[in-house]
C-alpha cells in the first residue's frame, strides 16, 4: 500500500490541498447531508476538538454515490456543515468513493481491510479510515460504527 497522503486531492472550494501537511494522523471519512448517519458529524467534530491538538485531523470527503444523499453544491455543503453541527475540520471536493470514477484517494483507502478482515468498496456514508502519520491505512471502521465508538478511540489513541 503506498502513502495515502501524497495523494493529490481538493479541499471543497476546489483549492489543492496537501494531506502531507497534516503531520499526524487522520480520519478520513465519506459524509452525506441527508443520511441517516449524518448526525455523525457531531461525534466526527468532538474527536477534531478532543484530538486536533495531538496531532488528529479529520477529513470528510462528501459523496452523492449513495442514494443521492449528498446533493448539494460546495457552497451548500459548507454552509450545512458549519451551520448544523459546527463542523471546522477540513472537507475535500465532493468526489465517488467507489466505481469507475473512484476517486484515487479512496482507491488506496478501500485496499484496507475492516476488523472481519474484509477489503474493497465503500459500504455506505460515514465508512471511516484511519491513517497514521506515515501515510498507512491502520484501522477501517464501517459506517455505522459511531465516531466515538471505543474502537475508533483506542485505534485513534494508538496512532498518535
Amino acid at each position: 500500500m503506498s502513502n495515502v497522503k501524497n495523494i493529490q486531492v481538493n479541499a471543497l472550494d476546489g483549492s489543492a490541498l496537501n494531506l502531507a501537511d497534516f503531520t499526524g494522523p487522520l480520519l478520513v471519512v465519506n459524509v452525506a447531508s441527508k443520511c441517516g448517519l449524518t448526525p455523525q458529524y457531531t461525534g466526527l467534530e468532538e474527536l477534531a476538538k478532543t484530538y486536533g491538538d495531538r496531532g488528529l485531523t479529520v477529513v470528510g470527503m462528501p459523496c452523492n454515490q449513495f442514494m443521492g444523499q449528498e446533493p448539494g453544491t460546495a457552497d451548500e455543503i459548507a454552509t450545512f456543515c458549519s451551520t448544523t453541527y459546527g463542523v471546522t475540520f477540513p472537507l475535500l471536493e465532493k468526489a465517488d468513493v467507489k466505481g469507475e470514477a473512484q476517486h484515487p484517494l479512496y482507491a488506496e483507502l478501500t485496499k484496507a481491510a475492516d476488523a472481519e478482515g474484509e477489503a474493497g468498496d465503500v459500504q455506505w456514508n460515514f465508512e471511516k479510515f484511519l491513517v497514521d502519520a506515515s501515510g498507512t491505512v491502520v484501522n477501517r471502521f464501517r459506517p455505522r460504527t459511531e465516531p466515538g465508538a471505543p474502537e475508533v478511540i483506542s485505534a485513534i489513541e494508538a496512532a498518535l
